[in-house]
């Protein structure tokens, strides 16, 4: 039977072969069934059920089904027709004519895997390091099903096989620099992000300096890429995991974010605050007053941005009660450097909404520390006298410098004519 199952057909073409597939699908129904069935009372006498012969074979006729040549990315196909080409992002995903039967022996792997009878000391035999390598390979897959399957099935080994446990967090470390800093393209990110979150759940305390080197090396670099919007939401998820073990890691998280901070991207950037609220969250004061003053220069350029979406997502953390006590007990260093860009918004921002949010942030500050309120007030009105004068001089300079250069040409005309 296991013979069977290592037999490769041509599933694009559904005329070839058929009765071998079917018979090579009925086939694989056993081996689940067989696998997953649940084992017989302790017997001292009875044969086990998944001896290693039959562990060997049964991975190998996985892996021959399973380890193929992926095809090419719709954006590699593109390239090669036209390489001026612009990749399209809302092409639909490729979906393998073979899935139903590789749905099978991913399922065939999944039960082996989870199985009692499965003992980790035979099995890592034949589920090793290369095993674990050519299976991450395959999370580049374009078929948004394949990637789903390969993500249980490398949670449960990571579970169930402790002795791969630093080799499998090491090997997902590689797919993320490659990803960062050579392709920026991968299908994958996003699935290997929740395993990891699962994963960093577990961490004990206090942490281990492998993790923290993870985090600052991998997982804030991954702010990076034009693409960080389609695994968002997976990464905030455990950078946040982060922080909550383990609140000294705040000020490292924060700085990362202020690093990465897009420029032109007003997209990225409203994801950008989303998460810094998520991590503020978790912030304990020691930490917020390490990276305070930049991260409020940073919410003061938001605010002021022409973007409302922007402007408004920054104004949206005074909402949060965490934050706004975090605000309270800085208000002094926070509200000199804040103070100039909500009255820039009062005065000249165009959208109306974050008009109304300004005056209500200011309003808060106002009853917050009304003597502080006033005392910043009166620094921005000097400071733009100070501008105003400058700009005046500026301009009287300008002048002077015009009329000395007239009358210069002036004098020249009278030379000529003379």
């Amino acid at each position: 039977m296991l013979r069977l199952v290592a037999a490769l057909f041509d599933f694009s073409d559904s005329l070839k072969h058929p009765r071998e597939k079917e018979a090579k699908r009925q086939a694989l129904l056993e081996l689940v069934d067989y696998v997953q069935a649940p084992s017989p009372a302790a017997n001292a006498n009875a044969p086990v059920r998944l001896p290693e012969n039959v562990q060997e074979a049964l991975v190998a006729a996985i892996s021959v089904n399973i380890f193929r040549p992926l095809p090419p990315a719709l954006h590699e196909s593109a390239a090669a027709i036209d390489p001026g080409a612009a990749p399209d992002d809302e092409e639909e995903p490729y979906l393998d004519p073979a899935w139903p039967h590789l749905q099978l022996v991913y399922e065939l792997l999944l039960r082996y895997v989870v199985s009692p009878d499965t003992d980790t000391k035979v099995a890592k035999r034949y589920v090793d390091h290369a095993f674990v390598l050519r299976l991450l390979d395959l999370f580049d897959s374009e078929d948004p099903r394949e990637r789903e399957y390969l993500k249980t099935v490398l949670h449960r080994i990571y579970g169930k096989f402790m002795v791969h446990r630093p080799f499998i967090r090491k090997a997902i470390n590689n797919v993320f620099y490659r990803f960062i800093f050579e392709t920026e393209r991968h299908n994958g990110i996003g699935e290997l992000l929740e395993i990891l979150g699962s994963i960093i759940n577990g961490f004990a305390l206090p942490m281990k300096e492998e993790h923290k080197l993870f985090l600052s090396r991998a997982l804030i670099p991954l702010h990076k890429p034009k693409s960080v919007a389609i695994y968002h939401q997976q990464l905030s998820y455990c950078i946040v995991q982060f922080v909550e073990k383990d609140y000294k890691l705040a000020d490292t998280v924060i700085r990362g974010l202020l690093k990465y901070w897009p420029v032109i991207n007003c997209q990225k950037e409203v994801l950008f605050l989303g998460e810094l609220e998520e991590v503020l969250e978790a912030t304990q004061p020691v930490e917020f007053q390490r990276c305070m003053v930049p991260l409020f220069k940073q919410i003061g350029r938001c605010l002021n941005s022409s973007h409302f979406q922007v402007a408004e997502r920054a104004l949206f953390l005074w909402n949060n009660d965490h934050i706004v006590s975090l605000i309270a007990q800085n208000r002094s260093v926070i509200f000199p450097i804040i103070f100039e860009a909500l009255e820039r918004n009062i005065q000249s921002h165009w959208n109306q909404a974050v008009h109304g949010l300004t005056a209500n942030v200011r309003k808060m500050f106002l009853d917050m520390d009304s003597e502080l309120f006033e005392e910043c007030q009166q620094q921005y009105i000097e400071k733009q006298a100070r501008a105003k004068e400058m700009e005046e001089q500026r301009e009287s300079a300008w002048r002077q410098l015009e009329a000395v250069v007239a009358a210069k040409a002036s004098g020249d005309d009278m030379v000529l004519v003379n």
